[in-house]
């Protein structure tokens, strides 16, 4: 459809992506909308070929729309990226707390990815998806002994997190007769901090997770001592929704230093492990680095304090989460209810809210919205976006544009694919929504929406509380 320069700069369509086929796919994390949206001759917004609004007549609201192209795309470039910039082995993780599900695992496996998860369910998750065993790495600052079992049964590593851990694995080890050993990576904190919000920091030292700097030399002396413990690698994780290279580029040279000291006491160190965090475009005003930018300057950063030490080049692992999956998802909503406070502000109520995406009354993070049935419409008034919980602050987005709303509009937040769903609760027993997956105009239920005997199917009722006849 034909629009005009200063509808595209005051409507919903100011936030799509250039459509040009012959163009390298932009770094997926700078994009506001999936790779695939457009407007149709609706003028409703189209995603991975299929039309939002229908899709929301169809499978219900709220609805999480994840676009398969844009997530194949991310993983590419990481990909390549790493083939450019690293003349070693590599291997990239996906972080798959951001969103774990059996759609989303297959996925990332058939891009030739492995699976970092953090708990037995999230384990569970990327077997059944048909992810290698080998290829998972099981997380977590207070692993209990069943999930460190299925982990080692299944022949996964574990990425251990404190001493209680190599207790446990060392207890294990003993039952497991003629089995080789149990290899594992070690998490330690590395001291670097970044500007993220405080609770997804990671780095620093007064972080729940990982060794502490100091407990090293007694670490590694114990690991020495183990057959059947075997540890190939060291891993670090300074946080999440990072912009800066910086940070990254130093834990290069601390990781490094520490594999130096891991190589003096005998331990086979392989595999460094750096982490993820790569940041994403949110709203307008984010400028994160590209996915490229990020891996060439912690690729050249490895590279460098290896060389720097005479050592040689490692396996490099990395484990991004929300750069692979945030901005291929949007969540659809319908609007309802209005109230206006005259001289302070105008509410508009939709029929989700902080059980879909709880991260702005967790982190208080910030959303783009866009109007999906009517793209190209101006923008007309400021309004402040309410979910529909009985809690004041489910607010989804606070003082946005929009084209003055009616009741059954359709809204769609953008970059909704990391911890929307994998954070969702039914609070006011709301069912989990749905979630679909959207590819060259067919629409596939990966999600299916929760009903209201979902709600009450773990429930027991005592007898002496059942009414009688």
């Amino acid at each position: 459809m034909l629009l005009t320069e200063q509808s595209l700069q005051n409507s919903s369509c100011q936030y799509l992506p250039p459509q040009n086929p012959a163009q390298k796919p932009l770094s997926t994390n700078q994009q506001l909308l999936p790779l695939t949206a457009r407007v149709n001759d609706r003028d409703c917004l189209e995603i991975g070929g299929c039309d939002v609004s229908a899709l929301v007549e169809q499978f219900g609201s709220p609805l999480y729309i994840l676009d398969e192209y844009t997530l194949r795309s991310a993983c590419r470039q990481y990909q390549e990226a790493f083939a450019q910039f690293y003349p070693g082995e590599s291997q990239i993780i996906y972080a798959s707390k951001a969103w774990n599900c059996l759609a989303v695992c297959a996925i990332v496996a058939s891009e030739g990815f492995g699976c970092d998860v953090v708990s037995g369910g999230e384990l569970y998750t990327a077997l059944k998806a048909g992810i290698d065993p080998k290829h998972i790495y099981l997380h977590g600052n207070n692993k209990s002994r069943d999930e460190l079992q299925l982990a080692i049964e299944n022949g996964c590593t574990v990425i251990v997190d404190n001493h209680l851990e190599l207790e446990l694995l060392v207890d294990l080890a003993k039952t497991r007769s003629n089995a080789p050993p149990i290899q594992i990576l070690l998490r330690l904190t590395p001291g670097i901090e970044c500007h993220t919000h405080e609770y997804i920091r990671t780095g620093h030292l007064d972080s729940k997770f990982g060794f502490d700097p100091n407990q090293l030399n007694d670490v590694f002396s114990f690991l020495s001592q183990q057959s059947g413990i075997e540890c190939i690698g060291l891993h670090a994780h300074i946080g999440s929704q990072i912009f800066e290279r910086q940070p990254h580029q130093d834990l290069a040279g601390v990781l490094v230093d520490w594999w130096q000291k891991a190589v003096s006491y005998g331990l086979p160190i392989q595999v460094l492990n750096i982490g993820g965090g790569l940041g994403i475009r949110y709203t307008e005003s984010d400028d994160p680095p590209t996915i490229e930018e990020w891996v060439k300057a912690a690729c050249q950063a490895v590279v460098q304090a290896c060389e720097a030490k005479g050592l040689p080049l490692p396996k490099l692992m990395a484990e991004p989460g929300r750069s692979l999956i945030a901005s291929a998802c949007v969540t659809a909503y319908t609007i309802g209810s209005r109230k206006v406070v005259p001289d302070i502000r105008t509410y508009i109520a939709v029929d989700g809210g902080m059980s879909d995406n709880p991260r702005p009354i967790t982190y208080q993070s910030l959303y783009r919205a866009i109007l999906a049935n009517r793209m190209s419409e101006p923008f007309q008034e400021t309004v402040t976006v309410a979910g529909k919980h009985c809690e004041s602050g489910d607010i989804v987005i606070e003082n946005i544009s929009l084209p003055t709303t009616n009741p059954g509009d359709i809204l769609v937040v953008l970059a909704t694919g990391a911890y929307n769903y994998s954070m969702a609760s039914n609070y006011n027993r709301l069912p989990r929504s749905a979630a679909i997956l959207v590819h060259e105009g067919e629409a596939s239920l990966i999600l299916e929406r929760e009903t209201y005997e979902d709600l009450i199917r773990q429930d027991r009722l005592p007898a002496r509380l059942m009414q009688n006849g």
